[in-house]
């Protein structure tokens, strides 16, 4: 695998300036095999570099916020992240060999965090972008209770970790979430309703443990 310094963050998954900030700003964007048409979005790595007289027995932690290519890599690294592999002349190689694993996510505890996102309108039109997932989970779907068909109905994946609703309910808002890990599957419901007059830009969390 190799490493390029990544410039533009925030990207594909549809965080906007959150991606920019996340982590510190050390983030990455990943090939399509860890990108996974977006499942992969806010999933956190260990990633460490191979020229022993420069890189760092820890290596960089670093949270995906964007999809990449170039130079057969896997990761594509912000210069926060970058830096934080070892000596500052590995700055001269652009692309380096690395080593890496998916470990868990705890910089905002054992939660799911999701944002209205800026595109929806109310009431017609409701989006969300999905955070935040603790631990090395995944969110693979969304649903939204439908009061009047007394039943789950799924959220259209639209990009990244965007997902969005027409017609939502005129009532409160309820979600669950589907998530995965590894071969596990299954779905957790968010302990608090979002209010009827909901806000683009408000976020919240939804004090689920996916464990």
């Amino acid at each position: 695998m190799a490493w390029h310094v990544m410039v533009q963050v925030g990207g594909a998954c549809g965080f906007g300036d959150y991606g920019k900030t996340v982590n510190g700003g050390s983030v990455a964007a990943v090939s399509a095999r860890l990108w996974k048409n977006g499942v992969g979005c806010g999933a956190c790595y260990q990633v460490r570099c191979k020229i022993p007289k420069l890189c760092n027995v820890n290596g960089a932690y670093v949270v995906v916020t964007d999809y990449g290519e170039g130079d057969k890599t896997d990761f594509i690294l912000s210069p926060q992240a970058f830096s934080r592999l070892g000596h500052a002349n590995l700055s001269k190689y652009g692309v380096v060999d690395i080593e890496y694993k998916r470990v868990p996510c705890t910089f905002r505890g054992y939660d799911i965090v999701f944002q209205v996102h800026e595109s929806s309108k109310i009431p017609d039109y409701f989006a969300i972008v999905v955070l935040y997932v603790g631990g090395t989970y995944e969110v693979t779907g969304v649903e939204m209770w439908q009061r009047d068909h007394h039943q789950w109905e799924p959220l259209r994946r639209t990009y990244g970790a965007v997902f969005d609703f027409a017609n939502p309910s005129r009532d409160e808002i309820r979600l669950r979430f589907q998530v995965s890990r590894n071969v596990e599957l299954k779905w957790v419901e968010s302990r608090f309703a979002i209010p009827r007059d909901w806000k683009v830009g408000a976020t919240y969390a939804t004090r689920i443990q996916p464990y």
